[in-house]
């Protein structure tokens, strides 16, 4: 892709645009502005992202003539806190942030989530702008508003739903990323594939190298791809009542282990995979399941992209009872029953809720205790 796409998310007079393009962080200032009310805007970086990126888009900022201020805090998911949300409403305060302000993400996940909720927060919510600069971020995180921060009880269970006003991706960003990290945002670009466009799995499936090794044109149609499928979920059901949920495929499961884990053994698209992994032999479990080749298939595409399929331990039965656990405090439990997306064949899942606790344990143990 080397012309500039563009993505619209449909949410009447909140639609916004999705801007991706190679080169185009450094246009971000004039993509930006006329989403702008007037105001300060202010910057929100981890620390490496203002290191490696900063300056590209405040010089863009500048040329675009935004007046802005820019501030970090440490990476790493430890800072998707309240504690560091306060940090960053006292800059709000101290760089003078009004209601005709902004607040601009420039990083991954976490960057945006927590920058996101300090938008929403501040003077009762002020406009909000993502410039994603990881491929989880680009294909997922940065699109459809959800915002937050993690506590002691869980991860993402005090946020809020502020839809940006502008997503800016540049995919050329990705080759400044941690291989590791990179890879573990692929696990969200084979969940779309599962749960809504069969083809596009096949693609994956046939430029899975290329992807692996963060080829450009392959990176920007993934992005772009998973942009269209991710809008359209969100258009759909923005505050997730329904079909929404699908995207959550994978993350039940593997928010539980990295709850256990306490965010520190797995990056997030690692523990989706592996949660993929035990939502697809839930579903067979169920027999829910009709496509024989899913798990196989999945499974495959997962070691390709070098993402774990399991978890090792010693003691596989006692974990998965305190991990199916962590499920009941999760936010798709509904009237104490906990609910799982679990695919019915390539391209389709369902949302399912569970009574019987033992077919969740069966299913964490399907991936518990393997080297």
């Amino acid at each position: 892709m080397n012309t500039p796409h563009r993505v619209d998310v449909a949410l009447g007079d909140r639609s916004y645009p999705i801007h991706i393009g190679a080169g185009l962080l450094a246009q971000a200032g004039a993509l930006i502005k006329p989403h702008l009310k007037g105001g300060k805007a202010l910057v929100i970086a981890d620390a490496t992202v203002e290191r490696l990126h900063g300056a590209t888009l405040t010089k863009a900022l500048n040329d675009a003539g935004i007046a802005h201020a820019v501030t970090s805090f440490p990476a790493g998911e430890p800072s998707k806190s309240l504690t560091t949300a306060d940090v960053l409403w006292q800059a709000c305060a101290a760089n003078k942030i009004d209601r005709s302000g902004a607040i601009i993400a420039l990083g991954g996940g976490v960057s945006g989530d927590l920058a996101g909720y300090v938008a929403a927060c501040w003077m009762r919510g002020i406009t909000f702008i993502q410039v994603p600069t990881t491929l989880l971020a680009m294909v997922d995180s940065s699109v459809g508003g959800k915002t937050g921060v993690n506590s002691a009880a869980g991860k993402n269970l005090i946020g809020a739903f502020k839809q940006p006003s502008c997503v800016v991706i540049d995919p050329l960003l990705i080759a400044t990323m941690d291989k590791r990290e990179y890879r573990a945002g692929l696990a969200e670009v084979l969940k779309y594939g599962v749960i809504k466009d069969p083809a596009f799995f096949a693609w994956q499936e046939a430029h899975a190298e290329a992807l692996a090794n963060g080829e450009p044109a392959a990176v920007a149609h993934a992005v772009a791809e998973s942009c269209r499928i991710k809008a359209w979920y969100v258009a759909e059901d923005e505050t997730e009542q329904g079909v929404r949920a699908h995207l959550n495929y994978g993350h039940t499961f593997g928010h539980a282990l990295e709850r256990e884990t306490k965010y520190t053994q797995y990056l997030h698209g690692e523990a989706v995979g592996i949660g993929m992994r035990m939502a697809a032999d839930l579903a067979q479990r169920l027999g829910m399941l009709t496509d024989a080749t899913l798990i196989s298939r999945q499974d495959a595409l997962l070691q390709r992209f070098g993402l774990p399929t399991s978890h090792p331990t010693t003691d596989a039965a006692a974990l998965a009872k305190v991990l199916t656990g962590h499920c009941t405090l999760d936010k798709k439990v509904a009237a104490g029953r906990m609910r799982f997306v679990v695919p019915t064949t390539l391209g389709q899942v369902v949302t399912s809720e569970i009574n019987d606790s033992r077919k969740v344990e069966e299913a964490f143990r399907s991936a518990l205790g393997k080297h």
